[in-house]
């Protein structure tokens, strides 16, 4: 909007008018009729600067000129009008981390990328939010977004090998961020790891050098598939704080043992994020003795002043600590409630323990002992002990239902049964179960595990925390149990349309971070909303175009209207112009950052 000043007879009028262009042509219309500057002047001090004020208010208003709609307007061919403004909240946070300085910073070390690397990161991940989908689908999308797109498909793939190369330095940039943004407890950190299935039929290969020694392991490789699956997999360690909050993730082939994988990652992040000692939270999968010496074997090396809690498997256990679970009398009963006041009872003991384990040397034997001490909490609970027995009596019958009819299982689908089966095994070639086999159900391994239904352990080398406590804090483990889930159904990270190691893994890093700003935007909405009901929401939230410069808005929730006072956005106008709408996109600042 502006003040026209226009000549009548010698007298100076004023209006308000709204310029634009149409047709290539400078065109204006009055919106407001002000009067003449000798009549004005007596009620204002200075007329021109007063009303050039209101005129500058109603451009920020977005006083819109009538927009004329007709019936009889036709849609040109292959039109795409539909916009999406959602992802707004995700480009706020996007911002607060300083993403596009730590892309434009990069750019600037490499003077040849000729492409840029910010738009091209921000489009993979708000696509990863909104509508995950492959690489080649993200770039057919990307008019749905208001982002700047000055580059190509294969601009896109020869990106993916630069974010591989900086993910490292990102997670350190990321971690420094939270820090400033929301706090972060270093101190304390949960670890877990998940595999991604690929569907090919075959291993990567690995690279071997000309004495046939191996220099590079294949990526894709057949393992211990969690969903029990026969492709190549790679699995993902994931670190996450006490808020829930991603800390870092690793990759490694599908067929290393997940138990190797939490040391060369503590390492890392701990000198990568400058953390002095470190407290990791795990399942019972990843406690070996390796894990447990490397974590807190002061005696064997001062450095390692780090500590653990982790799960214990009890049929696992030695024969004393068995021994010890079922000795009743030592339990006590405690009563407390959970954050819904609900009234949790607790069976439950504990003891200090000297333990003993043995580290494996290079060659995969255990040689060198190592001294500890460590905490042993036992819990039972007769929900838990009805679970198990449910759960195994659904094996049994399968197991059973085997037995009687051996021609009906092979290999594959009798997985879970043969455990319990005597005298089971499998022609190699084909999977089959050879005909004359005498099977049978192991009676006494049935009978053995039934003892310990109900019970679970938690160990841990704290010794100045209390059972409450450390219970607290392996409770948090659920979290990042949920979070593999979020990134697999919401996220949807497989299937991964790739095959080369440095694309997986820029395809997990978009995967990380996108995980990263729905967490943070979960908790600046105060956990009121699931990730799943957010997403909907920003996806929701979109626009269709109406004129040059005008877009009309169809869509508002609790969620909208909560992420306008968490990020200060005005998004209640149903008619916004293209200016309104840069606005709300423009990168924002952490209020914490210095940059």
């Amino acid at each position: 909007m502006y003040i026209k000043k226009s000549y009548n007879k010698g007298r100076l009028y004023l209006s308000i008018c709204h310029g634009y262009r149409e047709n290539g042509k400078t065109k204006s219309k009055t919106i407001q009729k002000l009067g003449y500057y000798d009549e004005l002047v007596k009620d204002y001090d200075d007329p021109i600067a007063h009303f050039k004020n209101i005129a500058k208010e109603m451009t920020e208003a977005a006083t819109l000129p009538n927009i004329e709609l007709s019936p009889n307007l036709l849609l040109d061919n292959n039109s795409s009008l539909r916009k999406n403004l959602g992802y707004c909240a995700a480009k706020c946070i996007y911002g607060h981390l300083g993403l596009n300085h730590f892309f434009q910073k990069q750019q600037n070390k490499n003077k040849k990328i000729g492409y840029n690397l910010n738009q091209i990161f921000s489009l993979l991940l708000f696509n990863r939010i909104l509508d995950p989908s492959s690489k080649k689908k993200a770039y057919e999308s990307k008019d749905l977004l208001f982002e700047r797109t000055n580059y190509s498909l294969d601009d896109i793939y020869r990106s993916l090998d630069l974010f591989s190369d900086m993910s490292l330095e990102l997670q350190k940039h990321l971690n420094e961020k939270v820090k400033e943004i929301v706090g972060r407890d270093d101190s304390l950190c949960y670890y877990d790891v998940t595999n991604y299935y690929f569907e090919i039929p075959y291993n990567d290969e690995d690279m071997v050098d000309e004495d046939g020694n191996v220099t590079k392991s294949g990526y894709r490789k057949k393992g211990m598939s969690k969903e029990h699956r026969r492709t190549p997999i790679v699995q993902m360690g994931l670190l996450m704080d006490s808020k829930g909050l991603p800390t870092a993730y690793n990759t490694f082939p599908g067929n290393e043992s997940e138990k190797t994988s939490l040391i060369p990652t503590v390492r890392r992040i701990k000198n990568d994020f400058e953390i002095e000692r470190i407290i990791i939270v795990a399942d019972r999968g990843l406690n070996s003795s390796d894990n447990i010496a490397l974590m807190a074997g002061k005696n064997m090396n001062p450095k390692h002043n780090d500590g653990y809690v982790y799960g214990q498997s009890v049929l696992g256990a030695d024969k004393e600590f068995k021994e010890w679970v079922l000795q009743r009398e030592d339990y006590i009963r405690e009563i407390e409630k959970d954050d819904y006041g609900n009234e949790i009872i607790f069976t439950h003991k504990s003891r200090k323990k000297a333990k003993t384990v043995q580290l494996k040397n290079s060659d995969g034997n255990r040689t060198q002992k190592i001294d500890t001490c460590q905490r042993q909490m036992v819990y039972y609970s007769e929900k838990y002990a009805k679970k198990q027995r449910k759960e195994r009596e659904q094996v049994l019958q399968k197991a059973r239902d085997l037995i009687a009819n051996p021609s009906r299982y092979n290999k594959s689908t009798s997985y879970g049964a043969t455990g319990y089966i005597r005298n089971i095994r499998f022609v190699k070639d084909t999977g089959e179960i050879p005909d004359g086999l005498d099977l049978s159900l192991k009676t006494d391994r049935i009978e053995e595990e039934s003892k310990y239904d109900g019970y679970y352990s938690i160990v841990t080398s704290e010794m100045e925390l209390s059972d409450k406590e450390i219970r607290d804090i392996y409770r948090g483990l659920w979290k990042i149990e949920e979070s593999f889930k979020v990134m697999k159904s919401e996220f949807c990270t497989r299937p991964i349309h790739h095959r080369l190691e440095e694309r997986i893994n820029a395809h997990f890093l978009v995967c990380f971070v996108s995980l990263l700003i729905m967490r943070i935007l979960e908790l600046k909405l105060g956990y009121k909303y699931s990730i799943s009901r957010i997403r909907e929401s920003l996806k929701n939230y979109g626009c269709s175009h109406l004129d040059g410069n005008h877009y009309l808005f169809d869509y508002r929730d609790d969620i909208i209207v909560d992420i306008e006072k968490v990020f200060d956005l005005n998004l209640q106008k149903k008619i916004m112009s293209k200016s309104e709408i840069k606005k709300v996109l423009t990168y924002q600042k952490s209020p914490y950052s210095t940059t």
